[in-house]
């Protein structure tokens, strides 16, 4: 296949063909530069690694751009290069003379240089559809990436002038939402964070402020009034600035970060009831860590019964005040005492097998047991098989569980769990009554989550039935919930919610780790509003 350059240059070197061909050739031209329509090609040269295109301006009148007149009249010529888009995986540079024309209107410009619009702006040296093209790259990957990219697509830019094209795209316009979504992120964890403002209805990003304070958003939305509905985490700087400056809008916090407060006290819970429950499992309780543990409740109690404050018990007994408080708060050291934790291992599939062998010959050396399971498929070691016995996990009724995946089970969905996993629920929940009590509160607030008109007074109810229950993390939870009581009852019966707000910030997470080490907030903002 013949490319259209080689054509373009039989094209020069054959001036004598036929008038059909030059007609075609012409239209392959055309065709080829058809993004510099307003222009007049004169030449198309092959320069090795790059494409030269010789081209002036038409000799149609032009307007002049202060009074509008039209004229033809040439006060002299200049000549502008410019970069245009690849052509043939090389780069092409465009020779282009421009008219300087008399303006005809008496007081106004005496001359003035003609602008092609659509193929030259004023100041640049790259064609409008190469800097649209640039435009593209560098919203996606800004500064260094963006250059390295337009290099293999054969546009030569700067890393520095890949960010001024990005800076250079404006930002659209937003109009008010009616439902703001805020939300804040880190710029540097721990150290400095700033707000995304989005319009909930519609997940299109509406602004970016430079740090997360009641202040700077309550200034905001007085320079833009119009915001009915404001949806927010529990952050008690944003609740501060809607009420200050919005007193008839309405807050609703975010449904996910509810379910994520409560799901953080059952963590605690299962944790804490895990002496109860992990009777289930196999009896690990009279380990150095238990005993310990004991010895430890039972000293800052005797220093408790003797009036001593908490702050001198850490002293005296050489422990941080948040162990003192967490063994004061505890009436009893059995909840203290972890349930242990086996990770899944190679042994596992063998272990019908072993307690079979163990309980017909418990004196059976544990090489023969390892030749045996070895012969059966087992890849792991001698050392991890005796590590298996020795922490009771054959002679145990079933396999231990760890809180954490307790946690996780009692926080699934019913419809999605799998047969032994509900097993293991209804096991567990049975030897502790709190912990039947806990499983019943998840079920029941799960269901508050679906938005209902009836949702707050069952909220009510909720809060009650956890109150009465011995289950201080979650009493913890219940109080929360009723120093943000509105916005929570709006978060459990309105349709609106944060989460593309949360979606915005997962993407900001995606930008912030491609200007790692370049730029600043100004920047950070731009590619935000832009995407």
């Amino acid at each position: 296949m013949i490319s259209a350059l080689a054509l373009i240059r039989w094209w020069q070197i054959r001036p004598a063909m036929s008038r059909c061909v030059m007609v075609g050739v012409d239209w392959l031209v055309a065709m080829v530069f058809s993004g510099l329509a307003p222009l007049v090609v004169e030449d198309v040269a092959d320069e090795g690694d790059r494409i030269r295109v010789k081209a002036r301006t038409p000799d149609a009148p032009a307007a002049c751009p202060r009074c509008g007149a039209r004229t033809a009249r040439v006060h002299g010529y200049h000549a502008r290069t410019l970069a245009d888009v690849p052509l043939d995986a090389r780069r092409v540079l465009m020779d282009v003379r421009v008219r300087r024309l008399v303006c005809p209107t008496r007081g106004c410009l005496q001359t003035f240089r003609e602008q092609v619009p659509g193929v030259v702006e004023r100041y640049q040296r790259r064609t409008s559809r190469l800097a649209a093209q640039v435009g593209v790259v560098v919203r996606e990957l800004a500064g260094r990436a963006g250059a390295r990219v337009l290099s293999a697509l054969a546009v030569v830019v700067s890393r520095h002038t890949a960010l001024r094209c990005l800076l250079r795209l404006p930002v659209p316009a937003r109009r008010v939402p009616r439902v703001l979504g805020v939300d804040d992120f880190a710029l540097r964890r721990r150290h400095r964070y700033a707000t995304v403002l989005i319009d909930a209805e519609t997940r299109q990003r509406v602004d970016v402020l430079p740090d997360r304070t009641a202040d700077t958003l309550e200034a905001w939305l007085r320079a833009h009034p119009g915001v009915e509905v404001v949806c927010r985490d529990g952050s008690g700087a944003y609740a501060e600035a809607v009420r200050r400056a919005l007193p008839d809008a309405v807050q609703v916090g975010d449904r996910w970060h509810l379910w994520h407060n409560v799901s953080e006290a059952v963590g605690k819970e299962v944790a804490a009831h895990s002496g109860c429950w992990a009777a289930a499992g196999p009896p690990r309780r009279d380990g150095q860590r238990a005993t310990t543990t004991r010895e430890r409740w039972t000293q800052v109690h005797e220093l408790l019964d003797k009036q001593v404050g908490l702050l001198e018990c850490a002293r005296r007994l050489n422990l941080s005040l948040n162990t003192v408080k967490r063994y004061a708060r505890i009436p009893e050291p059995e909840r203290l005492i972890r349930a242990p934790q086996y990770r899944p291992t190679l042994v596992d599939p063998y272990r019908d097998h072993l307690r079979q062998r163990r309980e017909h010959d418990p004196a059976l050396p544990v090489a023969r047991l390892f030749e045996e399971i070895k012969d059966l498929g087992y890849t792991g070691s001698l050392n991890l098989l005796y590590r298996y016995i020795t922490q009771g996990r054959v002679e145990a009724d079933r396999q231990a569980i760890s809180p954490r995946r307790l946690t996780r089970y009692l926080l699934t969905a019913p419809d999605q769990l799998k047969e032994h996993q509900r097993e293991i629920i209804d096991t567990h929940t049975a030897a502790c009554p709190e912990m039947t009590t806990l499983a019943g509160l998840i079920r029941s607030f799960a269901a508050l989550l679906t938005p209902a008109d009836g949702n707050a007074a069952q909220l009510t109810a909720w809060i009650a039935q956890a109150r009465d229950a011995d289950l201080p993390h979650l009493h913890a939870c219940t109080r929360g919930f009723e120093l943000d009581r509105d916005a929570v009852n709006a978060a459990l019966t309105r349709a609106h919610h944060n989460g593309g707000t949360e979606g915005v910030n997962t993407k900001t997470k995606l930008i912030k780790r491609q200007m790692y080490g370049r730029a600043g907030f100004p920047l950070l903002r731009h590619r935000i509003l832009l995407g």
